[in-house]
């Protein structure tokens, strides 16, 4: 970290890392690389087991869906919270939440119980608590940086989640195979305690923002995020290319155990190893969105990173052998990365400081409706097709859909609009400059 005394602009950090020059980004982007890390290892076990108890593709569609409809449900209240209260207190008390609820999965895994109604009703309370926690995470992000630094910090924020993906899951291969599903869990519920206490440590600037006037009215906000949604034509173009992200692409990985087992037919151990190509990919990628991807326009990148993750679930749905599933699954990682990285820093740079959590809360919302009925479509034709027409399928139909955008009408080209966005301005940015610089004086990175 630069010296105190040196002036603000010779202090600006650059490069495709300058978001780690702020010590509260650091802190938080840690504390989340290690949470995520162990949410990957539950993640990795939940489809594990539910496989080998069911043996069927609808089961693991159906727990997918549960998992995911309750962050649709909580969206608008989670919205509302993001935007009246504290988001750090929002954060620490679903952190504190996510502990006892992962612990109680645990803890009814230990004493033998492998009825799947018990297992599927824990997945769903554990769905309820974290949807309560995402809208104020991704606004939380804009207070830890300045403007200019705020696609380095959201790439950057991108690239941990998906190193979690790479790291829980290659974990999460080891654990199953030699410790068994417990740990995934126990592991899982333990590294929330290490959100929680990173939280405590976060010292940042005041953030004023206009309060929201009477009681949460959660409906009546989400319709008014809606209206506000109508005359941002890029946000409205984001929130199309995420459920269409979510509804084709975002049931791979509850399907990488159906290749694993079916196709492939490799041991528990090399399941991990497929789940985490697609993390290794992302991280592979990070500097180069967060680097040279952060000049170009955001229609350009969000156009080539849709093309590569489309022929890449291609690629995978054809690919014979493990070894060219896994370079497949590189690539969707990659391009993964860069789809959702770039929708989320449009959104942050076009929506206003007054309604950021609610049209967050909306992104998610449209993101985790769309998985779980695209989880439920896809287990149904694994069922019927097999896995590897369905993942082809849906990518060709994520290509088609690109094409349609990109080729047939406009809509791409407004995410390069400027919008009415005010985060980080410029007094908010000094402030965090120097705050962080001050702090770096007693407790430098």
């Amino acid at each position: 970290m630069d010296e105190v005394g040196e002036g603000v602009a010779a202090r600006t950090p650059s490069g495709p890392f300058a978001a780690f020059h702020y010590r509260n980004f650091t802190l938080m982007w840690s504390a989340s690389l290690l949470s995520s890390s162990g949410v990957w290892l539950q993640n990795m076990a939940v489809p594990f087991v539910i496989y080998r108890i069911t043996g069927s593709g609808a089961w693991l569609g159906f727990t997918a869906f549960l998992s995911y409809v309750p962050l649709v449900v909580t969206g608008p209240l989670a919205g509302s919270f993001a935007d009246r209260f504290d988001r750090r207190t929002v954060l620490m008390c679903t952190g504190t939440g996510s502990f006892f609820a992962t612990g109680a999965l645990w803890l009814v895994w230990v004493a033998g119980e492998r009825r799947i109604g018990v297992i599927l009703l824990l997945l769903t309370l554990n769905g309820f608590v974290a949807g309560m926690q995402i809208a104020s995470w991704q606004a939380f992000v804009t207070e830890l940086v300045p403007r200019e630094h705020l696609l380095n910090a959201v790439t950057l924020n991108s690239a941990q989640f998906n190193a979690a993906r790479a790291f829980g899951p290659a974990l999460g291969g080891l654990v199953l195979a030699t410790l068994g599903p417990s740990w995934a869990f126990f592991l899982n519920a333990v590294t929330y305690l290490a959100m929680v206490g990173a939280l405590f440590l976060v010292r940042r600037p005041k953030v004023v923002r206009p309060k929201p006037e009477g009681r949460p009215r959660a409906v009546a906000e989400m319709v008014q995020a809606l209206r506000y949604v109508r005359t941002e034509p890029g946000i409205g173009v984001c929130l199309l290319i995420v459920f269409a992200l979510g509804f084709l692409g975002g049931p791979l990985f509850n399907l990488i155990v159906v290749f694993a087992d079916d196709v492939y037919g490799v041991g528990d151990g090399l399941y991990g190893v497929l789940a985490a190509c697609l993390g290794a990919g992302a991280i592979l990628t990070a500097p180069l969105i967060a680097g040279p991807g952060s000049r170009l326009a955001r229609s350009h990148l969000v156009a080539l990173a849709i093309v590569t993750y489309s022929l890449a679930l291609v690629a995978l749905g054809l690919s014979p052998v493990a070894v060219v599933g896994a370079c497949a699954l590189l690539v969707a990682g990659a391009g993964y990365l860069g789809i959702s990285a770039t929708l989320n820093t449009t959104i942050q740079l076009q929506v206003t400081e007054a309604m950021r959590g609610k049209v967050l809360a909306l992104y998610v919302m449209t993101l985790t409706l769309a998985m779980p009925v695209g989880s439920l479509l896809q287990g149904w034709l694994v069922d019927l097709v097999g896995v590897q027409a369905t993942v082809a399928g849906a990518g060709a139909v994520f290509l088609a859909v690109f094409a349609t955008l990109r080729f047939r009408t406009t809509a791409l080209s407004h995410m390069d609009d400027p919008g009415r966005g005010d985060i980080g301005a410029d007094a908010m940015a000094l402030d965090i400059a120097e705050a962080e610089s001050v702090e770096a004086a007693v407790d430098p990175i």
